[in-house]
């Protein structure tokens, strides 16, 4: 487990790297922007979902409690026309463990989960989201890029997530302070032909804020 990054003045600029899921903890220390679980992706299937047709990949908007992210992700296969198999199974289970880490670790009884399938420059721009905090994990295609904000100017210094690898970020909401000053954006990616399978997870403390 190491501590990258800088802290600079009304600002929090950490990115806390974890081996395993349970050191993810460090998202909540001072100063910390952003943690990531470095993980080793399965081969076979990181084959699989990259040879799949991209009208095959699962696509959702959802709200709901942990407990049902597995029979909701089960639909969302069946309704993309996802062959059911050991490899379909590895992403449900993997999306479902995931989803019940970040809400354990917020504390939220309710996620909003999406899985979008991007083929475009959807959130190209560096930002900080409007949230308390997030989870994005890349399944498909390149990883989510950040950096170090400075004077409100873009990173001058990307970085660029492995595929698999998840990443908690800070919001501008985050309830504690200094705010965070490292800024994401989806890798732009219009023209290349290239189509990502992107997870993003917000926690929800009370679904009438939805």
């Amino acid at each position: 487990m190491t501590l990258m990054g800088e802290i600079l003045k009304d600002a929090a600029m950490g990115v806390h790297v974890a081996q395993e899921p349970e050191n993810l903890a460090g998202f909540a220390e001072p100063g910390c922007a952003a943690a990531i679980w470095h993980r080793d992706t399965c081969p076979d299937f990181q084959a699989w979902i990259d040879a799949l047709n991209p009208d095959e990949l699962p696509n959702a908007r959802l709200v709901l409690r942990c407990q049902n992210v597995r029979a909701a992700l089960a639909d969302v296969c069946n309704n993309a026309g996802l062959e059911n198999g050991p490899h379909r199974q590895h992403l449900i289970n993997d999306i479902t463990a995931l989803v019940r880490m970040f809400s354990d670790l917020m504390g939220a009884p309710f996620v909003r989960m999406r899985l979008d399938r991007i083929s475009t420059n959807a959130c190209r721009k560096f930002h900080v989201d409007a949230i308390t905090a997030r989870l994005v994990c890349t399944y498909r295609g390149t990883g989510t890029q950040y950096g170090i904000a400075s004077n409100g100017n873009d990173p001058t210094r990307v970085f660029t997530l492995p595929t698999g690898d998840p990443i908690l970020l800070r919001g501008t909401l985050w309830q504690e302070h200094p705010s965070a000053g490292l800024l994401h954006r989806s890798p732009p990616i219009e023209g290349t032909g290239e189509t990502r399978l992107v997870l993003v997870v917000d926690p929800v403390f009370d679904v009438k804020d939805v």
